[in-house]
């Protein structure tokens, strides 16, 4: 295989200052990001969108396959039956297949299997991992899926804050269900749903607090 043609990278000089700035600032910015699981049905633009998955696409990956798929749903009958299928799964989780401690834990979040953000969210993002790419009906391996497709999913959550919108990260287990209403290829399996729009009036979040730094770094100087 011949080698990528590789050009130089040009990289703006920052003053100690400037790069503190920056630093605290997308700081500040991101750590007012909360999960939210009241929307508005408000409607946001495609184009808003498009731009946000632009952002998530450029997550680095392994050997640069970019092994990932992000499945736009406006469509309200889609998104009714994403949602019935999703409440389906997630009513076996609370009801039997989750342990008592996964419930104690989640329960002062007010969290159950009830889910008409699916619905009620003006798009739904879903993710999908490519376990490897396809190419002239030959299978080609992909490198690092669930890692790459981890960071395309950070970024992707950080451009929906950027831009003035809420999301939440939705794991409905099993998630076979959603390959099956959006027909997608056997290579790729489904990693994160992601309702994405505005938030609803007056809207309420646990009052929570992140770790703290030293909680969740250590330097070696």
């Amino acid at each position: 295989m011949e080698e990528y043609p590789f050009v130089e990278h040009h990289v703006a000089p920052r003053s100690e200052q400037e790069l503190s700035e920056r630093a605290i600032t997308f700081y500040q910015a991101m750590n007012t990001r909360r999960t939210v699981r009241d929307f508005s049905d408000k409607p946001v633009p495609r184009h808003v969108i498009d731009d946000i998955i632009r952002t998530a696409g450029t997550a680095p990956s392994g050997a640069h396959k970019q092994p990932w798929t992000f499945c736009v749903v406006g469509n309200p009958e889609i998104k009714t039956a994403i949602r019935k299928a999703a409440e389906e799964e997630e009513y076996e989780n609370y009801h039997s297949r989750m342990s008592e401690e996964w419930k104690k834990d989640l329960a002062p979040l007010g969290t159950d299997w009830h889910k008409p953000f699916l619905e009620i969210a003006p798009w739904l993002i879903i993710v999908f991992r490519k376990v490897y790419d396809l190419e002239e009906g030959q299978k080609r391996k992909n490198y690092y899926v669930q890692e790459s497709v981890g960071l395309a999913a950070g970024f992707l959550l950080a451009a929906i804050h950027q831009a003035g919108l809420v999301s939440l990260t939705h794991t409905p287990s099993p998630m076979n269900f959603l390959s099956e209403i959006l027909k997608r290829p056997e290579n790729e399996k489904p990693f994160l749903l992601i309702p994405v729009g505005y938030p609803a009036e007056r809207v309420m979040v646990p009052d929570i607090q992140r770790k703290k730094l030293e909680d969740i770094a250590i330097y070696y100087e």
